[in-house]
């Protein structure tokens, strides 16, 4: 005949399955605890708003730009003179943009590398204050191109390609001759008032 097991040998046993019983029933309340807390932030929108504020662009990627001209429309190409600068390490890139260009009837003025130690990260359009419609209307060939008015004098507009570019807009989809060009938001009204302007390339 078996022994009957000591009272506190009982005892201890069965305070050892209820801390059990305890540990896993207050792991599960903190499991369903952090579950509702994270998807209340998700349903408030708390979770994943910064990222989504990340990647709003700004007018211009941020960069001061004037106002077209009032009642200015897109010009004429063989009207606008353009420069290409290559200003990323991509050998010949200059050259096959230029030529892009030069068969959409814009009045090609030469090809350079741009006068930079770094590679330019994304495609800038330059012109100056007499240019300001003939910027806008090169823009539109350029899906992700900073639009920029430095100090020159003349009407050239130079392109320098950045890092960024991949091709350019379809031709049908990019810039009707004689439509009204529509200034970006937070432009300049008085381009006259735009100083310390960077200087242009002289390459």
């Amino acid at each position: 005949m078996t022994n009957p097991e000591p009272l506190d040998e009982r005892e201890a046993r069965r305070q050892f399955v209820r801390r059990r019983q305890k540990m896993v029933f207050t792991i599960a309340v903190c499991a369903l605890v952090v579950i509702m807390i994270v998807a209340s932030l998700v349903i408030f929108g708390t979770v994943g708003r910064s990222t989504k504020e990340s990647k709003v662009v700004k007018p211009n990627y941020g960069v001061s730009l004037p106002c077209p001209p009032q009642d200015s429309k897109l010009v004429n190409h063989p009207d606008i003179r353009i420069r290409v600068l290559n200003g990323t390490s991509k050998s010949g890139l200059g050259t096959a943009v230029a030529a892009a260009l030069r068969n959409r009837g814009f009045n090609m003025q030469g090809v350079g590398d741009y006068p930079n130690k770094t590679e330019t990260a994304r495609t800038e359009i330059r012109f100056g204050i007499q240019g300001i419609d003939r910027g806008y209307t090169v823009a539109t060939q350029f899906n992700d191109a900073i639009m920029i008015m430095d100090d020159r004098s003349d009407d050239l507009v130079d392109v320098v390609i950045g890092a960024t570019f991949n091709d350019l807009n379809d031709e049908d989809k990019s810039s009707t001759v004689g439509k009204d060009i529509e200034g970006i938001k937070g432009c300049v009204a008085d381009p006259a008032s735009m100083k310390d302007l960077p200087e242009a390339p002289k390459a």
